[in-house]
């Protein structure tokens, strides 16, 4: 293949500005042709190569540039005509697209199923052909996926558990490791750009893609995002180098908490939530150099976040600073029409989405009114020259950093690792850190090997329900077909104390053909029959694999067959281990105190079976931690981060009430094998504003087994001005691992930045006065020296 010879420069470094100010409502910027040309003087040679190409480039190369498809617009076989012709490219319809169109990227896997690396490299070398050796101008496209726990898309693949459980365990290594991995075996399928991390903040179990985040807590959610970002694209974000991918962080910004619970439904957040709580983590994202991002499908505050100026340019280009590249997500410029019913037309639509600051539009299939209607818009004077000339310098930018210009496939010959022993061993380690202990009554974990047991519940057996959504295929509906060789709970179970040891009786089963809540009962006689002869009954309740809309949800009860199965279990007499193996969490205080041991391993990936067995044996002692509040009922939803009036106690009285915060686990519990003790928590009772806090602890392991334990930071600001301060946040996190008797110090360093909240005018603001600190047990108030109140800008 004959390709230009541009030479790779390094990843543009972003800037992010101080401070974060309110945005004011501005009407629609006005439009006008010119042409704006930046002076070249002073410019990297990576920036000079852009504006040279930019300048070659009309108007309708420019717009196809900011148009990205779905692969199977320009396939045919199995992913159009619904024939058993194998998936190829359709040469005219690609050709139309990429010649025609001028189409800059392309994205997702064809008839929505993975690929093996092969297969891969054939596909996008073919694509990558035509755009650099039948254009005009040699452009490469940008090929993008959402292998969001692994190599998702890609047959053969390296599986983690999803974010929620990475977020579990709390371990900043593993979780870099696995995107570094990611990043290695997504890169082997030929392709660059991995939607991932999702960095929402995801405090409410009722939403269906609550699994994709690090939970609810901006502090872990910033942390752990940083780490997969830095696993994908290096610590210098040399994206181009063969083994590291553009990361894309997702969704920007809000869109985990519609008032409904439903997936893109509106909601309403107020300006010093949304930069209290959900804007963090992006900031300390871009702050790492993570190069593209995601929009937020839903809409706030009345307004769809794909037409907000004020979010998309106002907040994130010009106050963050971000200079990378904004997508939208799938179809979400044609809904602004279709479904939000504030564009009278696809062409008002696309004006106002590219106006508010979207850079490239997933427009998934019917590309050619956007293509067609940006054009016209420009040449209308609606939509000015300088923001495409932007949107498309950002693109190429990322082009560029990519090396995509001189490699724009990678062979996966060069990737021996792919699918290696190695990366396997990182994947069942985190899915072993990740696995939460929540109940273990009369320590009746870890179990002897010697028993008899027996298996029931619809996720007994089940690859699918292991892994989730995104694996193999959006919903997961095809795990089954392509994670044959790994072992799912029942296998590993066998594997572990002997198949005659194990017996497996589903109870319920799913209905794999169907929504994902659709169930019925399988064998419960008989399986209650078998648990009387059992020693032990481990029972896999959960819910089936879903995502985005199609996960939507009625009840977060654990549903009516699977909470039959629990009673009857439980009316045998025998113990009953309740393994939770769930996207998010179902409500089970219909039955949870009858049962003597709980597990919660989320969605574990590929090896979570294995995990599971050897925790429950006692060959792992678990160490994960919740990274949500687990609730106890369905109307009774208060996340970890609340305020006091949400736990106040009884008053009595005239008003004999109380609120209702009981969670039935919160937010940081994991039981362990061992026990630790903290003493010593050492801090200054009075520190000066702009002093560093300095916080210590101590940690015993006074059990007789090596374990691993979170030291969580919390601090508590016990007055505040004008805005009411949440009961504790979480400030500092780190993981560490203790042997029988030993001790360690643990210190933590704070600032007064950490204590300070945002104000009514979204305004950071830090006040001195009175703080408390808790790590584990230990608690300590100190003073915060100011006589004023300092905003931070």
């Amino acid at each position: 293949m004959k390709l230009r010879n541009v030479t790779l420069a390094t990843a543009a470094a972003f800037v992010l500005l101080a401070g974060c100010q309110t945005p004011k409502p501005a009407a629609e910027p006005a439009a006008n042709t010119a042409t704006t040309v930046p002076n070249k003087a002073g410019m990297s040679e990576i920036d000079r190569k852009i504006e040279d190409l930019l300048s070659q480039m009309t108007l309708e190369e420019k717009v196809g540039q900011m148009a990205q498809i779905t692969l199977d617009v320009v396939g045919k076989g199995e992913n159009r005509y619904s024939s058993f012709e194998p998936f190829t490219l359709d040469t005219v319809e690609l050709r139309k697209a990429l010649l025609d169109y001028k189409i800059g990227s392309v994205l997702n896997t064809a008839n929505n199923r993975a690929r093996t690396p092969e297969q891969w490299y054939a596909i996008i070398s073919q694509i990558q052909d035509v755009a650099m050796n039948k254009s005009r101008l040699s452009i490469p496209v940008i090929y993008g996926v959402d292998q969001i726990h692994g190599a998702t898309y890609t047959a053969g693949g390296t599986m983690f558990p999803q974010q929620i459980g990475q977020a579990a365990s709390r371990n900043r290594e593993l979780v870099r490791r696995g995107a570094e991995i990611t990043a290695y075996e997504t890169r082997a399928s030929s392709i660059p750009w991995n939607f991932s991390p999702v960095l929402d903040m995801g405090p409410d179990p009722r939403f269906s893609r609550q699994f994709e985040t690090f939970g609810e807590d901006p502090y872990l959610i910033s942390e752990l995002g940083v780490q997969m970002i830095k696993g994908y694209e290096g610590d210098d974000n040399n994206i181009g180098h063969p083994e590291h991918v553009a990361s894309c962080m997702k969704h920007f910004l809000g869109y985990q908490v519609p008032t409904s619970g439903k997936d893109r439904t509106p909601t309403y957040i107020s300006d010093e939530a949304l930069r209290e709580y959900h804007l963090p983590s992006f900031k300390a994202a871009i702050e790492a150099g993570s190069q593209t991002i995601m929009i937020n499908s839903g809409i706030i505050n009345g307004v769809p976040v794909h037409s907000n100026h004020d979010i998309l340019t106002k907040l994130l280009k010009e106050e963050l600073g971000f200079k990378g590249l904004v997508v939208t997500d799938w179809g979400d410029i044609e809904y602004l029409h279709t479904r939000d019913k504030v564009a009278a037309t696809m062409k008002d639509a696309i004006r106002m989405a590219i106006n508010a600051g979207v850079d490239m539009s997933m427009i998934a299939y019917q590309y050619e009114p956007f293509c067609e209607g940006l054009v016209e818009l420009v040449q209308e004077g609606k939509v000015k020259q300088e923001r495409i000339d932007d949107a498309v310098r950002r693109i190429l930018r990322v082009k560029h950093n990519l090396n995509l210009f001189e490699q724009p496939t990678t062979n996966p010959k060069d990737y021996p690792k792919f699918g290696s022993k190695e990366f396997e061993e990182a994947a069942y380690q985190m899915a072993a850190e990740s696995i939460t202990l929540l109940k273990n009554e009369n320590n009746v974990l870890p179990l002897r090997k010697n028993i008899k047991v027996l298996v029931t519940g619809p996720n007994a057996n089940s690859m699918r329900t292991l892994n989730g959504a995104w694996t193999y295929s959006w919903q997961g509906e095809k795990v089954e077909e392509f994670a044959g060789r790994y072992n799912t709970i029942v296998e590993a179970l066998q594997n572990e104390i002997g198949a005659s040891n194990v017996t497996f009786l589903p109870g319920v089963s799913y209905k794999m053909d169907g929504f994902y809540y659709e169930e019925f009962a399988d064998k419960m006689e008989q399986a209650v029959a078998a648990a009387k002869k059992s020693d032990v009954i481990i029972l896999c309740l959960g819910e089936n694999t879903s995502t985005e809309t199609p996960g939507n949800i009625n009840d977060i009860y654990m549903s009516d067959l699977q909470t039959e199965l629990a009673r009857k279990m439980t009316q045998t007499g025998k113990p009953v281990i309740l393994v939770l193996n769930e996207g998010r969490p179902r409500v089970i205080s219909r039955f949870e105190q009858q049962m003597k041991g709980i597990v919660q391993i989320y969605q574990p990936g590929n090896f979570g079976g294995d995990a599971l067995a050897d925790v429950l044996f006692g060959d792992v002692n678990p160490s994960g931690k919740l990274p949500y509040n687990y609730p106890r009922y369905p109307n009774a939803l208060v996340p970890f981060i609340h305020k006091p009036s949400a736990e106040q106690r009884k008053a009595e009285g005239v008003y004999n009430y109380e609120a209702d915060y009981n969670p039935q686990y919160e937010f940081g519990h994991g039981l362990s094998y061992t026990s630790f003790k903290y003493d010593n928590l050492t801090l200054k009772e009075n520190i000066k504003m702009g002093e560093p806090i300095q916080v210590s602890v101590r940690v015993t392991n006074t059990g007789a087994r090596e374990g691993k334990e979170v030291v969580h930071l919390y601090s508590s600001d016990l007055y505040a001005t004008g805005i009411t301060p949440d009961v504790k946040r979480l400030r500092r996190f780190e993981k560490i691992s203790l042997k029988p008797q030993e001790s360690k110090t643990v210190s933590f360093t704070l600032t007064a930045d950490d204590l300070s909240y945002t104000g009514r005018d979204g305004r950071k603001i830090t006040e001195a006065g009175e703080f408390e600190i808790r790590v584990g047990d230990q608690v300590k108030k100190f003073t915060l020296l100011n006589p004023d109140a300092i905003g931070t800008n």
